[in-house]
């Protein structure tokens, strides 16, 4: 996951909508089924996690946290769970 990435998306989604990420989410899922090379199948696996990422920053913003805290808060998780 890149953190920049997901700022950038979070703004993406406080400018237009949520439900953009999310099917763009669903196509790059489905395009998963295709016969793709490992490397191509890992772009994509980049893609959805850092707009999933960008997804769960959004729902903490919207739960009352800045953009700053929620960043840092999706990224104290997402770390956590690495170390376990």
């Amino acid at each position: 996951m890149k953190l920049p990435v997901i700022k950038h998306l979070t703004e993406f989604i406080e400018q237009n909508d949520v439900d953009y990420i999310l099917e763009t989410i669903e196509t790059l899922e489905a395009l998963t089924e295709a016969p793709l090379k490992d490397e191509e199948l890992d772009v994509i696996g980049e893609l959805i996690s850092n707009l999933y990422g960008a997804v769960e920053v959004d729902k903490l913003i919207k739960e009352g946290n800045s953009k700053k805290d929620a960043l840092n808060m999706f990224m104290k998780r997402v770390l956590g769970a690495i170390d376990k």
